[in-house]
């Protein structure tokens, strides 16, 4: 038995290296990389967890420290040991006991001959194997390292371009993006893993980051679960990670490309027998004007509706003729025109001249430079050019005028007290001190301002809030509507507000035309140094001292001689036809020598070619004694420190198409501009009319120009033929 024993042992010792030696050249599989990869980034994960929590226990109890680095030091020397021990068995030596005595060795092995040992009592061989196979895991693990390296490189040079960008500490500007939730504070239970490539993840330095590939396939299920647990285990400890309720979004660059305005659709053709009344508040803001100007320059169109044409035609100062005295504080002038983009239908120009203050009447003013210093006023067409405007309007005013100066950024806050304006060196220091940064408080930095109006009250000056902004409201009261309520009660007190808008990509226009036109004051755009000088210098006395208020047109259209009618502009002034008899309902306010100007395109009642058809039970009659009139014109006005208004009757005949004015001139500019800003718009009522009609009438029409202001106009006409949409 013993024998056949020995004879089965000796055939298993030459079997055994035979299945060995198959199975030594079969190929070693290739490790699953991507399996790798997610085991690699849980274990980063862990460490880089591990490693915070220490750094936060040694930063809150400091006696501890030394107990940490006694324990690291035992946990190195275990870990050399273990890998000492691994080490020494994988050498390729006959010895594979080597601790101890050689009495301890077993005494068969020692006496037997090597060349009949089994194979795995033979260690070079096996040591030789061991060896080999871990060369190969270790390249696996190195190349696999390389991958996880490279994304780790480029996460932090994201982190060192972000920081070089800004001077403030990094927000969250993408979370990362989960499959089943982002993260906002503590994980959920039941966390995907992450989707997104790391290069889209931006976080705060130093934030410990984990990249992970995409999930791999349902065989590794449980591989998946357990590195699941590793990962919310990593985030968990990472809190900076974490999306904290009080971080300063307004830190980071100004959004651009964010200029907001005002959505409306063109005024339609109206059938004068369907609705022959049209109302409407009278405009002279111009801020439309100059910012289409910047975009053309830039060599862009300007968004159809940043174009409100009433401002373009009202940017222009035309030389309507002027009212006798202050008791009636402006003067209407009517007249008739072809219209020169529709065959046979007439243009119906209105203009209004307000009564231009003596020197002597100008009374004492009471201001407040509202300044806007927030972060996205840091550029040159913005917070420079507001210094130097202001500084421009102090030109302008009377020695026993005051000057205070509010600001706002993150918060709001007094630069100067109520200050004559005649010590203008204290007034310039205030303002060249300034600085921009942080958020905008709008809403708060507009409240102080009136604390400081009502503080240097004067009942018998003007009491006006003159507010410097890009109109970038982003913290606290931020809603129009609320904005429209705070100044519309102190409007009723006699302090209004007006608005100069600065730079481009976040100018909100639609909140500043809400604060101009519940203020009682006008909204003007700022784009060069030569625009403060007109709005602020040579307009200053229409732009800071009203004339009248509450000013309001009101047109009625005979049937008989027209049959439709068209309101140029004035979209967002329109006003319902009950309103016009309403003291209560607020409108346009015109300064000492503003002109407004309004046009209406018509179709007589005998044209041909009518946009409507005419109503088959609608009975148009009208009396003998008016059939020569088209409409009749009303306007309603209060003076500045009245509450009840006054009513001026005008009837607009035919037999103004005849007589020429002699204000031609400006009325065919005003034309021009007209046609322009309908074109810049897109408008479906000019026909074939185009931007070189448009230069030859304004061209015939430019008259004497002593600031160039019509010329610059025609330079726009022709960059607007070439501009990019």
């Amino acid at each position: 038995m013993k024998k056949q024993d020995m004879n089965k042992q000796d055939m298993n010792e030459h079997q055994l290296p035979e299945e060995l030696q198959q199975q030594l050249q079969q190929p070693t599989p290739a490790a699953d990389a991507k399996v790798k990869a997610r085991h690699i980034a849980a274990a980063m994960a862990a460490f880089n967890a591990q490693q915070a929590q220490i750094i936060t226990e040694s930063s809150e109890n400091p006696a501890s420290e030394n107990l940490t680095t006694d324990a690291a030091q035992n946990n190195l020397q275990k870990k050399s040991n273990i890998f000492q021990g691994f080490f020494q068995r994988l050498r390729p030596t006959r010895d594979i006991n080597h601790h101890g005595s050689d009495s301890m060795n077993n005494s068969s092995f020692a006496n037997r001959n090597s060349d009949s040992r089994p194979i795995w009592q033979k260690p070079a061989l096996i040591s030789a194997i061991a060896a080999s196979s871990l060369a190969v895991v270790a390249g696996l693990t190195f190349t696999q390292h390389f991958m996880i390296r490279s994304n780790e490189q480029q996460l932090a040079e994201a982190i060192e371009t972000q920081a070089a960008r800004t001077n403030v500490p990094l927000n969250v500007i993408n979370e990362p993006k989960l499959a089943k939730e982002k993260i906002h504070g503590e994980p959920a239970a039941d966390m995907a893993i992450m989707q997104e490539p790391v290069e889209e993840v931006v976080l705060s330095a130093p934030q410990p980051a984990v990249a992970m590939p995409a999930p791999v396939s349902d065989s590794f299920a449980g591989q998946e679960a357990e590195l699941s647990k590793s990962i919310h285990a990593g985030l968990a400890a990472a809190p900076a990670l974490k999306r904290e309720a009080n971080v300063d979004i307004s830190a980071q660059p100004p959004q651009e490309f964010r200029d907001r305005f005002e959505d409306f659709k063109e005024n339609a053709v109206t059938a004068v027998g369907a609705n022959p009344v049209s109302t409407f508040s009278i405009d002279v803001d111009t801020a439309s004007y100059s910012f289409a100007r910047r975009m053309l320059n830039a060599g862009q169109l300007p968004a159809k509706d940043s174009v409100r044409t009433e401002e373009m035609i009202n940017y222009f100062d035309y030389a309507y003729p002027t009212p006798r005295d202050k008791k009636t504080p402006f003067a209407t002038h009517v007249s008739v025109m072809d219209s020169p983009w529709k065959k046979g239908n007439q243009l119906i120009h209105i203009g209004i001249q307000g009564y231009q203050l003596p020197a002597s009447e100008i009374p004492q003013s009471n201001l407040v430079f509202l300044l806007d210093v927030s972060g996205s006023m840091d550029e040159p067409s913005k917070l420079p050019l507001v210094k130097q405007s202001m500084s421009l309007l102090l030109d302008s005013l009377k020695p026993d005028d005051t000057i205070a100066i509010a600001v706002y950024a993150g918060a709001a806050g007094t630069v100067l007290e109520p200050t004559k304006a005649k010590e203008k060196t204290k007034i310039l220091a205030a303002l060249n001190n300034l600085q921009a940064g942080g958020s905008t408080a709008g809403a708060e930095g507009i409240a102080l301002a009136y604390q400081l109006a009502e503080a240097n009250f004067n009942a018998k000056g003007v009491n006006r809030i003159i507010l410097a902004t890009d109109g970038d409201f982003n913290v606290g009261q931020t809603s129009d509507d609320a904005l429209q309520d705070l100044i519309e009660r102190k409007r009723d007190k006699g302090i209004y507000l007006s608005v100069l808008g600065f730079g481009q990509g976040n100018y909100q226009d639609a909140m500043m035309q809400t604060l101009a036109q519940n203020g009682n004051g006008t909204a003007a755009y700022i784009d060069t140094l030569s625009e403060a000088q007109k709005v602020l210098v040579n307009e200053a006395t229409s732009t800071l001292f009203p004339i009248a208020k509450d000013v309001k047109i009101q047109v009625e259209f005979n049937p008989a001689t027209v049959a439709e009618y068209r309101l140029i502009g004035y979209e967002t002034r329109a006003l319902n036809r009950e309103d016009f008899n309403n003291d209560k309902v607020d409108a346009g306010e015109i300064g000492a020598g503003h002109r407004v100007t309004a046009i209406y395109e018509i179709t007589p009642a005998n044209a041909e070619h009518k946009l409507l058809e005419p109503s088959r039970y609608q009975n148009q009659k009208a009396a003998d004694s008016k059939s020569n009139e088209l409409a009749f014109l009303r306007l309603r006005y209060k003076l500045p420190s009245e509450s009840q208004s006054k009513l001026i009757e005008t009837p607009i005949t035919n037999q103004l198409l005849e007589a020429k004015p002699d204000y031609q001139q400006e009325v065919n500019f005003s034309v021009a501009v007209a046609g322009f800003a309908q074109l810049l718009r897109g408008s479906n009522y000019v026909g074939d009319y185009n931007y070189d009609k448009v230069i030859e009438l304004a061209q015939a029409n430019k008259g004497k120009d002593e600031f160039g202001y019509r010329t610059e106009f025609i330079q726009l006409v022709r960059k607007a033929k070439i501009a990019q949409p």
